[in-house]
């Protein structure tokens, strides 16, 4: 039963994937009520599996067949739920069923939206095979498949080249980081002799990692290289605000629930080897605070309404990896939780907001819109104050989590998160007063059509916006439920913090930052009205900040072009030399071979004595040389 159970599970949004694909053509949307029903359906199944494994505490494992063996070293093709997979499926398959409900009406009028529901059906089978994998290459596999699906997602729209561009972007940035992953793979295989999760941590706990420490730790640091691609941490992040290009479910999809959270999820899946590698950790904690800063002093400047968001992601990823490095993994996963929810609902409305101004992005030509798209204007605001870290909503508590192991860890660090949390709020709050209070800064036949989205768009907006409310409540310092939950998986638990002064006073210093930055937004954009300046007048260093620190222009002058001045170089010098040194040697053949031709005349008495000084050539050798 539970083997029928997991496959069902696993291949019902792959058989979403072939059904839309082939069948769904030209049918209205078929496509859609097939994809959202596949991957409802695996939403049905780990909510079983779930209930199952939090009543027995036991993790479920699935064996299917044995892959390969090479002399001593074996991979099966098996599964592994447990509490740590099964939390992860649970947002992945729920929020993944309400974006595709709202994909139902976002992309009705899209022609290829067959194709649509196919990609983010398959996107969500690698995905699903990358948290239920049972050891290193299954997850793998979900690994790269997730980053396939986002190439064909982000360049859906590929008659535009800059989309196309922006797919490339994120495919090539992501295989630097996979090539680290992969190399890890390969030394922890060497070391441990195994792949698989549950048997490398017998290990670990048999000391066995101990006199190979160096390996380890090389191992960790490529694992947590694989992860800052995947997950846009420094230096690779700058392929997800470009990643924006793609319909806005998916940025809501894969840059918020899903495809970025695979690196925190090895990272927690791993926990046990990296507790052997404090410097690594200590790296992935600095990290992911100078990401957080970085990123967030970014969206302070940015004016598509996507793009905000999208360094708004980068920033809490970097929140996370924080926590990862401090070894405060239940923190990390309590706020991929929240993170999910609240993120999941500010780009569905975004995505609203852009439907319903007819595909404008830029928050500039915005304004006043709460009067018309009221249940869109109330959910971005509920998870506006939720990310800012407003209390009681879910952002409050799993970011006082963060800054609350920062502060008895790290002092620098928790500085640093402190003020990207500051500056979180104050983006936040400008986006949502630019884009809903003031007055309307669009064009009148803008202003005409502009009208709250229909059912299939603000359900889900409201669903999340509830969970963005009340998520937080499974873990409250002093009686978490994630703690014990997660207890089974993770090799250190993280220390309980109790509601004592210190814990008060960083949560009131916490509120009162957040309170800081959403201050300063209401007094600049609802008191003064100011609306950012237009492109052509930015100019400073604000300029250099709003080009995203000319990040894409060093990559291009450091890597980009001096490997198209080689590509140069091979094409006009070496290329050329090569071929005429072997048109040389083509010419000299071509000589000998037209001097060759010359001898064959039609001529009977040339061709008799030929044959005879032939033959007595041969004779002289045999009798009278050897």
């Amino acid at each position: 039963m539970e083997t029928t159970f997991v496959l069902l599970l696993l291949l019902s949004p792959f058989v979403g994937f072939l059904s839309a694909l082939f069948f769904a053509k030209n049918k209205g949307n078929l496509a859609g009520y097939i994809g959202t029903t596949a991957v409802f359906v695996s939403f049905v199944f780990t909510v079983l599996l779930f209930n199952q494994v939090n009543t027995t505490k036991n993790p479920i494992h699935i064996h299917l067949f044995e892959w390969m063996q090479l002399v001593d070293f074996k991979i099966n093709f098996s599964f592994l739920l447990d509490q740590l997979s099964l939390l992860w499926l649970l947002f992945v398959t729920g929020i993944g069923t309400l974006i595709h409900l709202y994909s139902i009406s976002y992309l009705h009028d899209d022609e290829n939206r067959h194709k649509y529901f196919s990609y983010l059906n398959l996107f969500l089978f690698f995905m699903i095979l990358l948290v239920i994998g049972s050891n290193l290459l299954i997850l793998f596999i979900g690994w790269e498949g997730v980053g396939l699906c986002s190439y064909l997602l982000i360049g859906f729209w590929h008659t535009n080249q800059n989309y196309n561009d922006a797919a490339k972007k994120a495919f090539i940035m992501n295989r630097i980081g996979d090539l680290g992953f992969l190399i890890g793979i390969f030394i922890l295989g060497y070391v441990f002799n195994t792949l698989d999760f549950v048997e490398l941590k017998q290990a670990v706990i048999a000391g066995n990692a101990y006199s190979q420490l160096e390996w380890v730790g090389l191992a960790t640091l490529c694992l947590f290289i694989g992860a800052t691609g995947k997950s846009a941490q420094l230096p690779l992040f700058t392929w997800l605000p470009d990643a924006m290009a793609g319909p806005t479910p998916v940025s809501a999809l894969i840059h918020a629930a899903t495809m970025v959270t695979a690196g925190i999820f090895m990272i927690t899946r791993l926990d046990f080897m990296f507790d052997l590698t404090p410097a690594v950790q200590d790296l992935m904690a600095y990290v992911g605070a100078f990401t957080a800063l970085l990123a967030a002093t970014i969206a302070c400047f940015q004016n598509d309404i996507k793009k905000v968001l999208a360094y708004s992601t980068v920033s809490q990823l970097g929140l996370m990896f924080l926590a990862l490095g401090l070894g405060a993994y239940q923190v990390a996963v309590f706020h991929v939780i929240t993170h999910a929810f609240f993120k999941a609902c500010l780009f569905l409305g975004s995505g609203s907001v852009i439907h319903g101004m007819h595909g404008e992005q830029d928050i500039r030509n915005m304004g006043g819109l709460r009067h018309k798209m009221k249940t869109t204007h109330i959910t971005f605001a509920i998870s506006t104050l939720a990310i800012s870290g407003i209390p009681p909503l879910a952002g409050f508590f799993s970011k006082d989590e963060i800054l609350l192991v920062a502060f008895h860890e790290n002092t620098l660090l928790w500085i640093i998160a402190a003020i990207a949390s500051i500056l979180t709020a104050y983006y936040m709050f400008r986006l949502l007063f630019l884009t809903f209070y003031g007055t309307f800064r669009g064009t009148e036949k803008q202003a005409k059509e502009l009208c709250e989205s229909d059912g299939f768009i603000t359900f889900p907006l409201v669903v999340l916006a509830v969970l963005a409310a009340v998520g937080g409540a499974i873990s409250i310092p002093g009686n978490s439920w994630l703690e014990n939950y997660l207890k089974p998986v993770l090799s250190q638990a993280t220390e309980a913090h109790h509601l004592d002064a210190t814990t008060l006073t960083l949560m009131a210093t916490a509120v009162v930052g957040a309170l800081i930055g959403l201050g300063i937004a209401f007094f600049k954009f609802i008191k003064r009205e100011e609306v950012p300046m237009t492109d052509d007048r930015i100019i400073g260093f604000t300029s250099l900040i709003y080009d995203k620190y000319k990040i894409d222009e060093i990559y291009d002058f450091i890597i980009v072009k001096p490997i198209n001045l080689l590509g140069s170089f091979g094409k006009n010098v070496i290329e050329p030399n090569l071929s005429k040194m072997i048109f040389s040697v083509d010419a000299i053949t071509d000589s000998l071979g037209n001097q060759g031709k010359k001898l064959h005349n039609g001529n009977l008495g040339f061709y008799l004595f030929a044959f005879v000084f032939g033959l007595c050539a041969t004779v002289y050798y045999l009798f009278f040389i050897r």
